[in-house]
This record gives structure tokens, sequence and C-alpha cells, in this order.
């Protein structure tokens, strides 16, 4: 058996009105409620909604990777 791994991306969008640390995993952690062999995520979007002058939401793009489980 090899040691190479063998992975797939998710695009997944996490939100959160406080932060972008928990707009991040909060996706990573609803994945995980339906995705198994969580190894990584990358960043690939921020965005922001903005009430009367304020950051009143943040929305995070993310590519999330996950081992495939040989066979």
């Amino acid at each position: 058996m090899s040691n190479h791994r063998t992975y797939k991306k998710l695009e997944i969008v996490g939100t959160s009105p406080n932060s972008i640390e928990e707009a991040i995993q909060n996706a990573i952690t609803e994945t995980a409620n339906s995705v198994n062999n969580l190894d990584w995520f990358e960043v690939i979007e921020t965005r922001g909604h903005i009430i009367d002058n304020k950051v009143a939401h943040f929305q995070v793009t993310i590519k999330i990777g996950f081992r495939i489980k040989a066979s």
C-alpha cells in the first residue's frame, strides 16, 4: 500500500456576525457533520455586509480538502 494520499476539495461559504475566524470555523464545523477525513483549508475570498457604516456580517469562501479512503 502506498503512503500517497488522494484528496478532494469542496468550496464552502461560512458566515458569522462576529469575525472572519468564526465564519471559517462555522464552515468547517458544518462540513464535518457530513464529510469525514477533513485535512486542510484555504481561504479563497472574504466579503462583508455593511450596515450604518459598520461591519454587520462576515462571509468567507474556503476550500476544504479531505482524504479519499483507499479501497
